[in-house]
């Protein structure tokens, strides 16, 4: 389908906003998926806190150019679309990845994690990753744990003299 110049202008403009409010791009082959399946994809990039666009290989290859992104031609070759991570990079590449699982005609080429180029085992990788919640937790965890430790030894001498007393108590009661 042929675009006129200003509309490829305003695609052009649109990539770069998607862009520049991503953490990360996942970049697939879907060749071959109805539209059923593209709305299913769409729906699983959504509720990951991203989006999912069909682009044009051209135009996003001069967008990464003015960008001044890294470009893999092999990438960018085929049909392609883009699940665009706004809020949560591993969710959205682990919506990306679970859908290729049930599958053919949907392929995970690689992606950009911010400006870094990431090849499709790396987006795997990222996708093995707990979720951001769960990472927030263990954080938290991690650093909560010192002060808890620190409380514990204080009050742990008080203890011990509470105990004695109240074992003294009992027995000259």
């Amino acid at each position: 389908m042929a675009f006129s110049k200003q509309h490829k202008g305003v695609m052009q403009e649109q990539y770069v906003d998607w862009m520049k409010k991503s953490q990360a791009m996942i970049l697939v082959e879907y060749s071959g998926l109805d539209m059923k399946g593209i709305n299913t994809i769409r729906s699983k990039a959504r509720e990951a806190g991203g989006e999912f666009h069909v682009v044009k290989n051209t135009l996003l290859t001069n967008v990464f150019k003015a960008q001044n992104i890294p470009v893999d031609e092999n990438l960018l070759t085929g049909s392609t679309a883009v699940g665009f991570a706004f809020t949560d990079a591993p969710a959205m590449a682990k919506a990306m990845t679970d859908f290729v699982k049930g599958n053919e005609v949907f392929k995970v080429k690689g992606g950009y994690l911010g400006t870094q180029l990431m090849s499709a085992s790396q987006i795997k990788a990222l996708a093995d990753l707990p979720p951001l919640p769960v990472m927030r937790g263990k954080l938290l965890g991690m650093l909560q744990a010192p002060a808890s430790q620190l409380v514990r030894t204080l009050v742990e001498p008080a203890r011990g003299l509470a105990a004695v007393i109240k074992a003294n108590s009992e027995k000259a009661g």
